[in-house]
């Protein structure tokens, strides 16, 4: 068995990232532990091994979208089908573990709308039959990008006919390496505000379904088109609409 780490590093982002997407984290090294173990309890370095305590890393700033992570049907609108949405600790379990599919559109450029038609061309050249609960994850190729903010403005949009057509096969879980599974925010705005209608910011998220997204996936150039098993369950927050997961493919 194989094991492939579909997950980004989790690290602080550069000062100039946007406050809402930028990740903090405070290192407090051995020292510093030995320091809170005298205040604690009165014990001095030299009762410590090496005269160190321990080490503790505090997130500062960290959003539960803000690395790879699993959407909750909570995160794009409050009901669903009619009915309040689910939270990421209110989904099944099941939902994440599961054989998986990589569905290649590295060709399509930044904004360019996936269909069903695209994804099931991609699917029969996979040489991969849907099943319900299968995992499918669409390679983009734009975590090349994850370092940068360009990575913010890249990826396709998958089409809410492409999300429908996934959901009606019995998929519940559909990741993407790219920042979003709609495309560029900025693109969907510009067209948004142009056309002035609903509908089309934010499309595939807000399509009435009952899904999970993983987004910001990393490493599917890795995995073989089909014949593995995806492992993504969610940090099981309370009311959470998203959570960080590390993401992982087992091949055989």
């Amino acid at each position: 068995m194989r094991f492939v780490d579909l997950s980004a590093p989790i690290a602080p982002d550069p000062a100039d990232w946007p406050d809402p997407l930028r990740t903090e984290i405070d290192y407090a090294d051995h020292a510093a532990g030995a320091r809170e173990i005298e205040q604690m309890f009165g014990l001095g370095p030299d009762l410590l091994r090496d005269g160190e305590g321990w080490a503790v890393e505090t997130f500062t700033r960290f959003g539960t979208h803000n690395s790879t992570h699993v959407d909750a049907p909570r995160h794009y609108n409050s009901t669903i089908a009619g009915r309040p949405a689910r939270a990421i600790d209110e989904l099944p379990l099941d939902w994440f573990h599961r054989p998986g599919v990589v569905v290649d559109v590295t060709g399509a450029a930044d904004g360019e709308a996936i269909g069903p038609d695209e994804v099931q061309a991609a699917l029969g050249r996979a040489g991969h039959t849907l099943a319900p609960r299968d995992i499918v994850l669409l390679r983009t190729g734009r975590d090349a990008l994850y370092d940068s903010l360009m990575y913010l403005g890249a990826g396709p949009a998958v089409s809410p006919a492409a999300t429908r057509w996934l959901y009606d096969q019995g998929v519940r879980v559909m990741g993407i390496d790219a920042w979003g599974w709609d495309g560029p925010l900025w693109m969907q705005a510009e067209t948004a505000a142009r056309e002035q209608r609903p509908g089309i910011f934010w499309a595939a998220h807000q399509a009435d379904l009952e899904y999970s997204q993983i987004e910001r996936l990393c490493n599917l150039q890795a995995l073989p088109p089909t014949g593995f098993t995806v492992s993504c369950f969610p940090l099981r927050i309370i009311g959470g609409s998203a959570a960080p997961a590390r993401v992982v493919a087992m091949v055989p």
